[in-house]
């Protein structure tokens, strides 16, 4: 369950008449537990607690219901209960259907409240369902709860106003939830003149069965759309409850009044979103999370969709928030220093080309105007009117809702400051009518020219694109004056990886990259964001920050975007290495990403921010950052056909072209019916990524030419070779040319003594990379590489974290897994010269890793290898190998990632810089191809 669906239940149990004996099941049950997992509670097998009426769930929670006035001692038995303490439990709750507390054990945080008012403190509550609690949502919930009761609203319409969700009436379904949502605000906020009473209007003006509630909202919106001073002469005339609401308009409610048909339930869910406490809205969270509500994908999904401000402002911070701050310190009380930061903020744009639902453009908002305010308070104007304008904050959104909610959560914002900085009263002085200026496009970006959204004077503003189907004509023109000022672009741009890409984003790709760079097939879509801003900077002074999945700098993609934003005069001024990008979902599943600033003119030092391992931030100052967020030179880690150093060839594994028939299961291998002689002589364990890592068993025929005829006289095995001829007469111009020799693959390699080998795919959360040690007559499939008869050392380097975090960082990743290249990865891997006694160390620690792996037997590598069942034995040996190996590269341990790749980079530079490459340890390998 999502954040949305929990509220929704806990709200509802809420409504039940409270039921002592079921309470701790409906408690649990609306938290996500599946009703196997209750009903071992409710027969005693999985409930250890030891008070009365208790129910305990084992590293979740202790419940317990008590009699009426007793809820404090009872919690206070809770904390002490032996159970407790064995079930390691992280929450104790007790009620008595009338007051309810709650306590987080290991923060010592505490709720106490009324039982009907609990789900208020369902933030609180949500790591029982795995989630991981974003202070926003544990502060203040109504953002997760007015979204909860929009979503019932929106469904409950659809079901009875079908036509309203086709293609032609989307937009009018969207533009009505955007007119409730400012009725909902606005009613608990004064600017209607009177809390609660577009909810009460509708309450008291409407039938019980909701067969007249379109007609009670249809004239509540045509009153906003009037001007005070028409309203006697406007036919038909308003009812005299309608009159009651403000001149609103700002494009807002404008146009079409036609509202949905509303049943009974849909009215209810109308007038309970009402009965919520609107005033305490958070904006940037809000709109994030409605965005859902009128995607049918995405709804689904719903609650996961907020964004969280730490990492929003790990973009706008560096990008220009940090600045504004050093600026407002180094004036003090200086009036004049403090009036020209002024001046400058009034005229800063920021530009959010993926705008969704306007968290980026809503939070920098609220950051300067809070800056804003101190500024005013220090030159004694707290009361001043904000010099700051909306239409400085600026979007492109491709969908209609989200764009319309961006500019709603705009308004909000600004209202909400005015009342914070400058009072209730000036705030609504000034707050309607809303203006009709219009800063966020209805487009697709790729599509659309920014220059024309957001130019370089500002002034004199027409949407334009290049393609009249994906450019709406029908939208108010951005028109309005802001001289000059510096130009912030940021955003989290959509990522899909180059296989998710459907045929028009391909094209919008094709459009951008066709012309300038070769290999653009193989972006990711975000990057086209990316070329658009490079390009816009070359107009006129800007700098970009944008949140990306961190594949665009590693691997092929690095080597392909990165050249082409240098070759623009752009360059990396600061950036987030790699983090998780959190959401709302169980168990926090968010994307990896970077965050990357450039501009033409970066500012130095720059500034690079990563992780350490408790998870904290570090900043990091230095003179360059390449495109691979490492601090150095601008470099670009290309193939290389040998390995740079003097470690082992790697080759790729041998691939069979055979259609599966040289291929077989263990099954298969016993069905041909062959001595175990024949066994022995024609077939052979094959290994790819998946037998290595998982331990899978799986075959092959492996037919050395002069055994043959002797081969092709047993039928199944005659047969199979057959299949594969005849497979490859009809295949491509590489099979064809195999078709004389059906009975191998295309390659036949295989080492004499032994073959070390390393897997193409493997997981990105394993802390070492996988590989293995085989036997000489173990094949290697073209699912993993191979070391033929290489030196034991050369294993001990590809198991370290060292070569871990290179690989990660130029070999790039196949979805989230890591992909292995040996020209890209291990050729390229700087290795500095090692001595034979450095070699004799390391065969060592190769060799403790192997006998660690050995005493587990028969646990497989992915058994192993699990980050939260590492076996100490083995870990004791990786961590004794890198040691041995870091100890080569700097004298001492690597302090984290930060400073191998830095190292690393540094290593390589030297290297592909030397006029002479350095001679080859190449292993042996046997061909009987």
């Amino acid at each position: 369950m999502n954040a949305v669906e929990i509220e929704s239940a806990i709200s509802d149990l809420a409504l039940l008449p409270f039921d002592a004996a079921e309470f701790p099941f409906q408690f649990l049950a609306a938290f996500g537990n599946k009703p196997t997992a209750l009903k071992r509670l409710r027969a005693g097998n999985s409930n250890i607690s030891d008070l009365p009426g208790g129910v305990l769930q084992r590293n979740n929670i202790h419940i317990a219901v008590c009699e009426a006035g007793q809820v404090g001692e009872t919690l206070a038995a809770l904390r002490s209960s032996p159970a407790t303490a064995k079930g390691k439990v992280r929450f104790i709750l007790a009620t008595d259907g009338e007051w309810l507390e709650a306590e987080e054990l290991g923060t010592g945080e505490t709720i106490a409240c009324d039982y009907a008012d609990f789900p208020n403190h369902f933030g609180f509550l949500l790591p029982l369902a795995g989630i991981s609690t974003i202070k926003e949502i544990k502060d203040n919930p109504i953002d997760v709860r007015a979204t909860s009761r929009l979503n019932k609203l929106y469904v409950e319409l659809l079901d009875e106003n079908p036509e309203w969700a086709s293609e032609e009436r989307r937009a009018d379904m969207n533009h009505f939830m955007a007119r409730l949502i400012f009725c909902f605000f606005a009613e608990d906020t004064d600017i209607f003149h009177g809390e609660g009473i577009f909810t009460q209007a509708v309450d008291q003006f409407s039938e019980r069965d909701g067969s007249n509630t379109h007609q009670v909202l249809a004239e509540i919106f045509r009153a906003m759309n009037i001007p005070m001073d028409e309203r006697d002469a406007v036919q038909p005339r308003l009812p005299t409850w309608a009159s009651r609401f403000p001149y609103v308009n700002g494009g807002l409610f404008s146009g079409d009044t036609e509202v949905p048909r509303f049943t009974r339930m849909a009215r209810t869910y109308l007038v309970h979103a009402g009965n919520l406490n609107w005033k305490q809205i958070n904006p940037d969270i809000f709109g994030s999370m409605i965005q859902a509500v009128a995607d049918e994908e995405e709804r689904g999904a719903l609650g996961m969709h907020y964004t969280s401000v730490p990492n929003i402002l790990k973009v706008l911070n560096p990008l220009f928030l940090d600045d504004l701050r050093e600026q407002l310190e180094a004036a003090g009380q200086n009036r004049t220093k403090l009036l020209n930061l002024r001046k400058r903020m009034a005229r800063i744009r920021v530009f959010d080309p993926a705008c969704g639902s306007g968290n980026f453009l809503v939070i920098a908002y609220k950051q300067m105007r809070e800056i804003e305010a101190v500024i005013n308070e220090r030159r004694g104007e707290a009361n001043l009117k904000s010099q700051i304008p909306l239409t400085n904050f600026r979007g492109i959104e491709l969908n209609n809702f989200p764009a319309e909610i961006a500019r709603l959560a705009l308004i909000i914002a600004e209202y909400q400051c005015d009342v914070l900085y400058r009072g209730q009263q000036d705030a609504l002085q000034e707050f309607l009518p809303l203006s009709k200026e219009n800063w966020i496009i209805c487009g697709n970006a790729l599509r659309l020219d920014w220059l024309s959204i957001c130019p370089p004077t500002g002034t004199s503003v027409k949407v334009t694109g290049d393609d009249l189907f994906s450019t709406p004509t029908d939208q108010s023109e951005i028109d309005f004056e802001n001289e000059g000022g510096e130009t912030y672009i940021c955003g989290n741009p959509p990522y899909l990886g180059s296989r998710g890409q459907t045929e028009e984003q391909k094209e919008e790709l094709r459009a951008l990259f066709d012309k300038r760079i070769k290999n653009w097939k193989s972006l990711d879509y975000v990057a086209g964001w990316f070329i658009k801003a490079s390009d816009y900077c070359t107009h006129t002074p800007a700098t970009v920050a944008f949140v990306s999945t961190n594949s665009i700098c590693q691997g092929v993609q690095a080597s392909v975007l990165w050249p082409e934003i240098f070759n623009a005069g752009c360059r990396i001024e600061f950036a987030h290495t790699s983090f998780k990008w959190a959401n709302l979902a169980a168990y926090n599943a968010g994307v990896t990403v970077s965050v990357i600033g450039f501009s033409l003119k970066p500012r130095t030092p720059r500034r690079l921010f990563s992780l350490d391992s408790l998870g904290e931030v570090v900043e990091r100052k230095c003179d360059h950052i390449n495109a691979y967020l490492v601090a150095g030179k601008d470099i670009i880690v290309n193939r290389a056909s040998q390995p740079i150093s003097r470690q082992a060839e790697m080759t790729f594994g041998n691939t069979p072209i055979d259609g599966g028939y040289l291929l077989l299961s263990r099954e298969e291998r016993d069905a041909l019916g062959l001595t175990l002689e024949q066994q022995a002589r024609f077939v052979r364990r094959i290994l790819g990524s998946a037998e290595l890592i998982r331990g899978l068993e799986r075959y092959c025929l492996w037919i050395e030419d002069q055994h043959l005829p002797e081969a092709q006289a047993i039928p199944v095995i005659s047969q199979r070779i057959h299949n594969v001829r005849k497979l490859r007469l009809n295949g491509g111009k590489t099979a064809r040319d195999l078709a004389d020799k059906p009975h191998q693959f295309q390659r036949a390699y295989f080492g004499e003594m032994h073959t070390i080998v390393v897997p193409s795919v493997s997981s990105e959360s394993r802390e070492f990379l996988p590989c293995g040690y085989e036997a000489a007559d173990t094949i290697v499939s073209n699912l993993a590489f191979a070391l033929y008869d290489a030196p034991l050392w050369n294993m001990a380097i590809i198991a370290s974290r060292l070569h871990l975090v290179w690989i990660s960082t130029v070999c790039g990743k196949l979805e989230t897994r890591l992909r292995y290249s040996n020209t890209l990865g291990w050729n390229t891997f700087p290795v500095p010269f090692l001595t034979e006694q450095n070699k004799a160390d390391l065969t060592a620690c190769a060799e403790n890793i192997l006998l660690a792996r050995e005493a587990h037997f028969p646990a497989t590598i992915a058994d192993l290898y699990d980050p939260e069942k590492m076996p100490d034995n083995l870990r004791a040996a990786h961590d004794h190998n890198d040691e041995v190996l870091e100890r080569i590269y700097i004298g001492r341990r690597f302090r984290n990632d930060t400073e191998r790749l830095e190292k690393l980079f540094d290593l390589y530079t030297k290297m592909t810089a030397a006029e002479q490459a350095k001679p080859v340890t190449k292993g042996t390998r046997r061909s009987k191809a």
